[in-house]
């Protein structure tokens, strides 16, 4: 099917997709890029795919063929791909054994960094705050590298999910720059949750007194912090492999 017309009721409805309420009414979203499109179909993922017209992509799913006017609508850059695709949203799981918890997270680079370094260090579940940058934000989604697809993300009330994890035998560990133990010789835990607070605050004063041991990472003195991405891949990579 050729679709040219902007004012086709079905490119209408996809063109929602591009605002959070209705993504989230429709549990539906719109990703662009060959690399992007290809992780979610692994994941099975795939509503539809959108081509443009002379594009060649065969992957054995619904496929809408549009015109290249069409896809810029569509687009969220500046230099749009010619494939995209209308994709499920990833149905939450059970909670894993190793999991990185984000406390209002701002910066969709540095959300989708985190699921990114998640996935490679072994972390099975990512949860998020209510007030965490939302997911599905086109630009979360390219920093994901489609990593998105492949991980557990919960979003819900991290005071709640928090207590339930203590209630179930998680060690909870914070951050803090001045006191705890060194990453690097910290006790291992065979179910742990890692907090990750907010870029400019840190974690709330609230899940801070949740925490059973707080960690750091030892730095030169020269640098006072580090970007909350960076710190969280380094603690990642410290933890995942226990």
């Amino acid at each position: 099917m050729l679709i040219t017309s902007l004012n086709n009721d079905h490119i209408k409805e996809i063109i929602k997709l591009k605002d959070k309420k209705y993504r989230n009414q429709k549990n539906l979203f719109l990703i662009e890029g060959r690399h992007l499109v290809l992780e979610a179909y692994k994941a099975g993922l795939i509503e539809e795919l959108i081509l443009e017209q002379d594009e060649l992509f065969p992957l054995g799913v619904p496929t809408t063929y549009v015109s290249k006017e069409i896809i810029y609508k569509l687009s969220d850059t500046v230099t749009p791909s010619l494939i995209m695709a209308v994709v499920r949203k990833k149905k939450e799981e059970k909670i894993g054994q190793k999991v990185i918890v984000l406390d209002n997270i701002q910066d969709p680079g540095n959300l989708g960094t985190i699921i990114r370094s998640a996935l490679a260090f072994n972390f099975d579940t990512v949860i998020l705050s209510s007030d965490t940058v939302d997911l599905y934000n086109p630009k979360v989604i390219r920093s994901t590298q489609g990593m998105l697809f492949h991980i557990n993300v919960v979003v819900g009330n991290l005071e709640n999910i928090i207590h339930d994890l203590k209630n179930d035998g998680y060690k909870i560990l914070g951050t803090k720059v001045s006191s705890g133990s060194s990453v690097k010789t910290s006790k291992t835990y065979s179910h742990f949750a890692l907090i990750m607070g907010n870029e400019a605050h840190g974690m709330s004063s609230n899940l801070e007194a949740l925490c059973d041991e707080n960690l750091y990472i030892s730095m030169s003195d020269k640098c006072e912090s580090l970007n909350v991405a960076v710190a969280a891949s380094i603690l990642m990579y410290e933890l995942g492999d226990r």
